[in-house]
């Protein structure tokens, strides 16, 4: 999955618990972190883990792939309450997702 499409997914009123069910997510971790390979790219595909698997690292690795992490779900679920309300409202889902992108990798 990529940005755009999680971004349309949850802007279309997806549902966090079926979310993390179908990625074969624990709705009961502290916190799903979202992670992507290098080099960084918007069009890359996503990997999402618990935190308790990751410890929160940066650098996580999974059958022998590199994964670093970009943002945390709460971060990613206040970007898209945010994105429903007022001016925000008017943007597509592929410029909230560069918005989140760019949030993430430059950290702004």
């Amino acid at each position: 999955m990529k940005l755009v499409e999680l971004v349309n997914y949850f802007r279309s009123g997806g549902a966090y618990e079926d979310f993390c069910q179908s990625q074969s997510l624990n709705t009961e971790s502290e916190v799903i972190e979202i992670y992507m390979e290098k080099p960084f790219n918007l069009d890359n595909s996503l990997a999402f883990f618990e935190i308790e698997k990751t410890e929160g690292k940066n650098e996580y690795i999974l059958n022998g792939v590199k994964y670093f992490n970009l943002i945390d779900f709460y971060y990613f679920l206040d970007s898209i309450e945010e994105s429903n309300i007022d001016e925000n409202a008017s943007l597509t889902d592929n410029e909230i997702a560069k918005k989140i992108y760019d949030y993430a990798i430059n950290d702004a």
